[in-house]
């Protein structure tokens, strides 16, 4: 079984800066993309930015410059330093992973999720 527990929400002052984890664990066998999204009340899911296995990045134009993802594949971990927040960067932060498990002696492709974190901008 796959897990991807975040952890690194908080509250902030507007302009402020936080650091969000997150953690893959269970029967991995590799991972490809990963990535975090964010989902404001009221509002769908959007990507905020993603990063491959090879260290390609793709961010949101709505954090470019001010949003870093970062990703240690010895420990299937994935970052997102997020600086000079903003109240609009106010959501729920989701990791998301695309990767490969085992299941007994074979190996499934999948798209696992986490639980969510909260970050909240206060201006």
């Amino acid at each position: 079984q796959v897990q991807l527990v975040e952890s690194g929400g908080g509250l902030v002052q507007a302009g402020g800066s936080l650091r969000l984890s997150c953690a893959a664990s269970g029967s991995i066998a590799s991972i490809n993309a990963m990535g975090w999204y964010r989902q404001a009340p009221g509002k769908q899911r959007e990507l905020v930015a993603t990063i491959t296995s090879r260290g390609s990045t793709n961010y949101a134009d709505s954090v470019k410059g001010r949003f870093t993802i970062s990703r240690d594949n010895a420990k299937n971990t994935v970052y997102l330093q997020m600086n000079s927040l903003k109240p609009e960067d106010t959501a729920v932060y989701y990791c998301n992973a695309a990767l490969r498990s085992y299941i007994g002696v074979s190996l499934r492709e999948g798209d696992y999720w986490g639980q969510g974190t909260q970050v909240t901008v206060s201006s």
